[in-house]
């Protein structure tokens, strides 16, 4: 290209110019291939094609990074804050750590074309020279990765002008790196930083052969010397003067993570028990948490480890607390020195791995573990900061809060595991072992009183309630409310929610508090109100926090947020429970997913009692031979004089009723509502309330099968216990009762009047079809309608429903929501609305395409105007 030429085409001007540099593309080109890194490339391209558009840039020059100019100083800014945020979500979505290093400077530069045949040789069709150029290269060099460098005449023009980027220009900081000679730039340059805070690194680049900070005389490197023999001097007189002990950063609340223990001694009872025995003392402490077995397990699948096989030593520990948030690692030791028993715990930081501080307590004998257990913890809780006063007032000895019996820990601690999975048959008989080798071990019998609640013999368990009560004494603080609760949750459940949401307050960090707030709120329908409670105890390092998954899983189910049910439920699954296959089964048939809720119906014998979620599968997709057949399977399991055994007749009665066969249902639901009716006689609490409700469920099926006498008498019955209509839902279903005895005898004014009262304080899918019929029965069509939309939409509601009796009307619920389809389509007709009739008459239709409606289900669906058959 001739001299002429260049002068001709040669233009200067001001603009912004904005280098970049991809960081480590070689490497990562290397790493994913080159067919990847093009493809990779090529999203780049026109990602930064979008942003030139949005900030009127022009791309001079690109390889690895780019030269871009800007007419005006924020619009460089601005793409240069947008192509850090592009890269990070490009980075997000393909795992991949894309990063650039970023300078900007304001200067003259000089312009010139290159001719057609230089451009076809292979040359740029502009040019860009000048020193602004190089001085906006050394900033890009001198940056560290995600870090905006600018001239000092940037940073001028920039801080002055912020506004314009609008709310991202408030929120940016601003800083001085100092003064920086650049090689080859013949004035020293003052080095400023742009970013947004937690994202930019918003400290000083490394100096390098090309660029290195100017430092007055007292930071050069002879002074400094100097100066640094002058403190490390001080500093030693000072370390032999007060020689402080190591310490590590602990706060009240935060957490540890206690590894496995290291047994030296050959006695293998030590294993378990002792690692258990470090748990509930350091638990008995409100300023130390324990992050969960179950907790920690969890996160070791997470790491790819097997929880079954991996040692949590030091180093897996500590990855462990990193992951997981805890401050401290603590790892026991137990080991024989000179005779003598040698429990031994050190106190590890995890970010080190580093050693802070150990305790040790030698006793003589296997008998003498616990209790040197309770002496070098006590230490521990002191060396984290923990005050001498609290530990004496909130702490017993071992021995008494736990069990002077090794074996009967450690069978102890094999039963919080099995419980935490689900396995509660297993846990309960790993807790009665535990009390049979130590009849006084308080916390074996709270465990039993769960596990036999779990497994639907609380009856049994009342009995583990009271011999707890007797040995008030050999609790912790903590555990002695929590029994407490308990006590309130089977005696009085009315106020089972207040107790456990003060114990909730009193204890933020015990989870399993506030798992028991959600299933208090669980069992009064309250669903969205228990979600921050069974939320917290889910997301938590709670033992139990597979369980408050599953919990969380329902509610979201009942609520129609199907997407977090999963979830929740996949979370609960993976941590081994058991149960949440049953849920992920419910979801697939809430949505119509018949045939992979089958798949996901668990085949084992591993669940603690009978769940007839299976009839309800059969029944909603009209199969009701198979949906009859599998509860009589079921029935037979079960002793014929319990509860759960009227509870799962229900589901036959509703299957006699679907089925046409009103006699056989009738029957069938007379002996519910008396043999329940006989049972309340005498119970109270929970008992009481389970009984309550079975009895409702019959009543309210026999109303609806034209035999009104039981249902008088069961109303009676309860009026005159109005201890148990306190205890939602009891309440609510006494109302549901009473209405359907108002409209059987004509006055739907009087039952509307009552139910909608009711809706505001309680809410059940038996309420929803009451108040739907007695709409209908007073002439509102419109009112009735909204009803049935309540009903067709909510089917997770009518799997989740608890109702206090075990799931026992989830069978009715279901059905009553296929039948609100057809009462839906009446309605339609009846207000005129052809098209919308017309379109859910297909939807039914399509939902029972082959199979065989009962006859009077026929009937209603011929009866529909011909129009819209």
């Amino acid at each position: 290209m001739s001299s002429e030429t260049d002068a001709a085409s040669s233009d200067r001007q001001l603009k912004t110019l904005v280098l970049t540099d991809l960081c480590d593309s070689v490497a990562l080109t290397a790493r994913i291939g080159d067919a990847a890194a093009a493809e990779l490339f090529r999203s780049l391209d026109v990602r930064v094609l979008q942003l030139l558009q949005r900030w009127k840039g022009r791309l001079i020059d690109r390889s690895d990074g780019m030269l871009l100019l800007f007419d005006v100083p924020v619009h460089g800014l601005g793409f240069a804050l947008d192509y850090l945020d592009a890269l990070a979500e490009i980075g997000k979505q393909r795992q991949l750590p894309l990063q650039a290093r970023i300078g900007i400077h304001v200067g003259d530069v000089l312009f010139w074309r290159n001719d057609d045949d230089a451009v076809a040789a292979g040359a740029k069709p502009l040019d860009v020279e000048g020193v602004a150029k190089p001085t906006a290269a050394r900033l890009m060099a001198l940056a560290r990765p995600n870090q905006i460098l600018l001239s000092a005449v940037a940073e001028g023009l920039l801080r002055a002008s912020q506004r314009e980027l609008g709310e991202r220009g408030t929120g940016l900081q601003w800083k001085s790196h100092g003064r920086w000679c650049f090689k080859g730039l013949p004035t020293p340059q003052e080095v400023f930083e742009v970013g947004v805070a937690g994202r930019a690194p918003l400290r000083a680049p490394a100096r390098s052969s090309k660029a290195w900070r100017m430092l007055p005389l007292w930071r050069r490197p002879v002074a400094l010397v100097a100066e640094l023999m002058l403190v490390v001097v001080a500093v030693a007189v000072v370390w032999i003067l007060v020689r402080p002990e190591p310490a590590i950063a602990f706060t009240e609340r935060d957490w540890i993570v206690v590894g496995d223990l290291r047994n030296l001694t050959g006695q293998t009872v030590l294993d378990e028990s002792l690692r258990q025995a470090f748990r509930i003392s350091l638990e008995q402490s409100k300023y130390v948490n324990v992050l969960s077995d179950l907790k920690v397990r969890d996160t070791l699948s997470r790491m790819r480890k097997d929880p079954e096989k991996v040692l949590v030593d030091r180093a897996v520990a500590s990855e462990v607390a990193l992951r997981d948030g805890a401050r401290a690692v603590v790892l026991p030791l137990v080991s024989e020195v000179g005779g003598r028993l040698r429990v031994t715990v050190e106190i590890v930081d995890p970010v080190t791995q580093n050693t802070v501080y150990t305790e040790y307590a030698d006793g003589r004998g296997l008998d003498s573990a616990l209790a040197s257990v309770d002496q070098v913890t006590a230490r521990l809780r002191g060396r984290l900061g923990e005050a001498i006063a609290s530990i004496g007032r909130d702490s017993r000895p071992l021995p008494e809060v736990s069990t002077r019996d090794l074996d009967a820990l450690r069978a102890y601690a094999m039963g919080q595991e099995a419980f935490g999975k689900g396995q509660y048959k297993q846990a309960l008989g790993l807790y009665e072992h535990a009390v049979s080798l130590d009849k006084d071990f308080a916390l074996a019998h709270l465990g039993m009183l769960r596990a036999l609640n779990a497994t639907e013999q609380l009856p049994k368990g009342l009995l583990s309630l009271q011999k707890t009560q007797a040995m008030t004494s050999r609790l912790s603080p903590r555990e002695a409310m929590y029994m407490q609760a308990w006590e309130v949750q089977i005696n009085n459940p009315g106020d089972a929610y207040q107790k456990w949401r003060q114990m909730s307050d009193l204890y933020p960090d015990f989870y399993a508090a506030a798992a028991n707030v959600g299933y208090a709120l669980e069992m009064e329908n309250r669903y969205q109100e228990a979600l921050p409670y069974i939320r917290r105890a889910s997301e938590s390092r709670y033992e139990f926090a597979p369980l408050s998954q599953e919990a969380l899983g329902r509610m979201s189910l009942a609520l129609g947020n199907y997407g977090d049910a999963a979830t929740a439920f996949s979370r609960a699954s993976e941590s081994g429970l058991v149960t949440a296959a049953v849920w992920q089964a419910n979801l697939n048939a809430a949505q119509g997913n018949f045939q992979e809720a089958e798949r996901l119906w668990p085949r084992d014998t591993k669940l603690a009692a009978p769940h007839f979620d299976h009839v309800s599968h059969f029944l909603d997709k009209g199969e009701l031979q198979a949906a009859s057949l599998e509860a009589q399977r079921l029935l037979q399991a079960l002793p014929t004089d319990g509860s759960r055994f009227r509870q799962g007749q229900i589901q036959l009665a509703v299957l006699q009723w679907m089925s046409g066969n009103r006699r056989g249902a009738l029957g069938i639901t007379r002996n519910i509502v008396r043999d329940s009716m006989v049972a309340l006689d005498g119970a109270a609490g929970l008992t009481a309330r389970g009984e309550a409700i079975t009895a409702a469920y019959g009543a309210i099926l026999a109303q609806r099968l034209g035999d009104h006498e039981l249902a008088r008498q069961l109303i009676v019955r309860l009026e005159q216990s109005p201890q148990i209509v306190a205890m939602q839902p009891v309440g609510g279903f006494l109302q549901v009762l009473k209405a359907r005895e108002s409209m059987a005898s004509g006055n739907a004014g009087l039952a509307l009047e009552g139910l909608v009262s009711t809706l505001g304080q309680h809410e059940s899918f038996q309420l929803r079809e009451a108040l739907m019929e007695a709409y209908v029965a007073e002439g509102k069509p419109e009112a009735a309608l909204r009803q049935a939309d309540w009903m067709v939409s909510h089917r997770g509601w009518a799997y989740v429903e608890h109702g206090g009796c075990g799931w026992c009307g989830q069978s009715l619920n279901i059905a009553d929501s296929n039948l609100a389809r057809l009462r839906k389509i009446e309605l339609l007709a009846q207000l005129g609305r052809r098209e919308a009739a017309l379109k859910e008459l297909q939807s039914f239709d399509a939902y029972w395409k082959n199979r065989t409606l009962p006859d009077y289900l026929r009937v209603r669906r011929e009866a529909l105007p011909s129009t819209f058959s």
